[in-house]
Parts: C-alpha cells; sequence; structure tokens
C-alpha cells in the first residue's frame, strides 16, 4: 500500500487542463490495490501566507520570537501530510510567468532547512521521494519561442523539491492551452491539443507505475 498526496493549486475549478492531467495521475496511482491518495486543494481551501519568519527555520534554527501557537501548528499539520506519503503530485498553471501564489504559501510552510531540507543538524526525510510537478502554459515556451525562458514557475518547483529537498522531481508540461482562444491560430489550437493529450497520457503511464512499484514495496 502506498500514500499520494496530491496537490491542485489551479483556479480554474471546472475546466482546468492542469488538474485534469494531476486527477489521471492520482487515479492511475489510485488503481493499485491498498493505494490512497489524499487531496489538498491549495486554491478553494487556500493556506495563509507564513505569518512569522520564524517559521521558516525548524525550531533548534531559531533565533527570534515565538511563533504563534496556532500557526506553528497548521505547519506541522502540512509537513506531517508530506512526510506520511510516499509520492507527491502537483499542478500549477503559469500565472504571470511564475507559480500560484497559493503553491508559493504551501512551499514556504513545507520548505524549512533543518527540517524537510538538508542541514547542519538534520538529513533530508524526503530524500529520493517520487514528486510529479504538472504545468500548463497558456502560450509558447518551448526552444526557440519568443517565451522561451520566460517560465519562472517550473524552475522553483525543481529546486526546491529537487535540489533543496532531495526528492525525485518528474515535470510534465503542456503548452499553448490558450491558443483555442484566438480562431486565426488554429494550427496553434491543434498543437496544443497534441500536447494536452501527451501530458494526460504521460502522467496517467507515471501514475500507474508508481503506484505499482511504490504500493509493492509496503
Amino acid at each position: 500500500m502506498a500514500t499520494l498526496l496530491h496537490l491542485d493549486a489551479s483556479a480554474e475549478l471546472v475546466d482546468s487542463r492542469s488538474r485534469a492531467i494531476t486527477r489521471a495521475f492520482a487515479t492511475a496511482f489510485a488503481a493499485a490495490p491498498g493505494n490512497t491518495v489524499v487531496h489538498r486543494d491549495l486554491h478553494a481551501d487556500p493556506l495563509p501566507h507564513l505569518p512569522h519568519p520564524e517559521l521558516h527555520w525548524a525550531a533548534p534554527l531559531r533565533s527570534g520570537g515565538a511563533p504563534d501557537p496556532a500557526a506553528e501548528a497548521l505547519q506541522e499539520r502540512l509537513i506531517a501530510e508530506l512526510l506520511d506519503a510516499d509520492a507527491l503530485v502537483v499542478d500549477f498553471p503559469l500565472y504571470n510567468y511564475s507559480l500560484p501564489s497559493a503553491l508559493k504559501a504551501w512551499i514556504d510552510h513545507v520548505h524549512v532547512p533543518g527540517r524537510t531540507a538538508p542541514s547542519a543538524v538534520s538529513e533530508a526525510p524526503l530524500a529520493g521521494r517520487p514528486a510529479v510537478v504538472v504545468t500548463t502554459r497558456g502560450g509558447d515556451y518551448g526552444p526557440g519561442a519568443p517565451n522561451a525562458g520566460r517560465d519562472h514557475a517550473t524552475p522553483v518547483l525543481e529546486l526546491v523539491l529537487g535540489e533543496e529537498m532531495g526528492m525525485d522531481v518528474a515535470t510534465v508540461a503542456a503548452g499553448l492551452t490558450l491558443a483555442g482562444r484566438d480562431p486565426a491560430r488554429a494550427e496553434r489550437a491543434r498543437r496544443g491539443e497534441r500536447e494536452y493529450a501527451e501530458a494526460v497520457r504521460r502522467a496517467r503511464d507515471l501514475g500507474a507505475r508508481l503506484g505499482r512499484t511504490l504500493g509493492a514495496r509496503e
């Protein structure tokens, strides 16, 4: 048996492509016998901004005033939710070339040097655990495109979850999701549909493979 933590951050609650891709992943993961999915909707049930600077650090590394106990308790619940999961999948549309603020608030709560990130007083408890980050982009961000290099969200997730927290990060991306709104760009819209279909297929395959592999370990 294995547990997946499934995070959604899209503001679109009905027709979101990023949500559809993570849903395909989670459904395939849960198909393995005994596997479970814990779902947190970061947009519909938003987290507060981190209210105290000392919450950026594990307790042994703090040097300022004490955080509010309720804020600390929330952070502990979020960290425990992540540590209890065998895998993570998270969606994020590219908003203004960056992360949705709802997802940034979650990152600020769970990325804690001395607790979830390596430091002199702690090893990385999440080292090697799979994390699948799903991003959708309204335009074309591929090599040679005008927006190439302007995705300032995906590198943040790959850095924080991968390099900082030690997780094994895989990225699933679909572009041109807004091309269908312009009738003059039919070919770009068709390309966007192909990218979306491929992203769903890849997410489903990843979810099924990880679900079987992680479930068999328990």
